[in-house]
């Protein structure tokens, strides 16, 4: 058996009964997760709403985990601050909602977090590459953003196989994650072409074995 995880499962609070979110947090912790994914979403960038800074606040003591937040929204930049004060401990931002990219970057940097670009399905890895060096996650979404439970799209892993060669080619370590159609059965192809992180919403809180799952992808247990 495995001891050192092959990757970093991150379930989404955006599938999780939000009327039962304190319950979902502490039930994430007791499975070898190590991140969770917060979709943050305006109803402007994307065709829904989620939730705010003040959600991401309340769970926050609920858990030692990474906090993953996903501003989908438009113009981040005017929230950076208050996902920060959150507790957030990475914030990644859509390169489609940034007009000045590497200013909204450093002030992510600037408020002491790690920081993500996001790009929808339909934009191209080249639209990041004079950013690569300043950036700590690229986040490729694998579906359109605003809902949950779309099936993945099978061309986003092309995307991952060029960040991956630009990420060895330049000696860089930002990591990869990807969000959307993400489950066992996809899991490990994921991982094997380059990803870091596997974010997963329907298919971690739908599983009945979420504990049995999460090791799976990690490749602590065989099968």
């Amino acid at each position: 058996m495995n001891t050192e995880p092959r990757c970093i499962v991150a379930p989404s609070m955006l599938s999780a009964d939000f009327s039962k979110a304190g319950e979902a947090v502490t039930m994430i912790g007791r499975t070898d997760a190590q991140w969770i994914h917060l979709d943050v979403m305006d109803g402007m960038f994307v065709p829904n709403i989620s939730f705010g800074s003040k959600f991401i606040a309340d769970i926050r003591p609920l858990s030692d985990l990474v906090f993953d937040t996903h501003l989908m929204v438009a113009q981040p930049e005017r929230y950076i601050k208050a996902f920060a004060e959150a507790g957030s401990d990475y914030i990644t931002v859509h390169a489609e909602a940034c007009l000045h990219l590497n200013r909204t970057v450093s002030m992510i940097h600037e408020e002491g977090k790690k920081a993500g670009v996001s790009l929808v399905p339909s934009t191209p890895v080249s639209s990041i590459e004079l950013i690569l060096d300043d950036i700590d996650l690229v986040l490729i979404m694998s579906v359109n953003p605003g809902f949950g439970g779309q099936k993945f799209i099978p061309s986003t892993m092309e995307k991952i196989h060029q960040l991956d060669r630009l990420r060895k080619e330049r000696g860089l370590d930002f990591k990869i994650s990807i969000d959307g159609g993400v489950n066992e059965s996809n899991g490990g192809l994921l991982v094997d072409a380059g990803v870091d992180i596997l974010v997963m919403g329907s298919a971690f809180f739908g599983s009945e074995d979420r504990e049995g799952l999460v090791k799976k992808l990690q490749g602590r247990t065989s099968g």
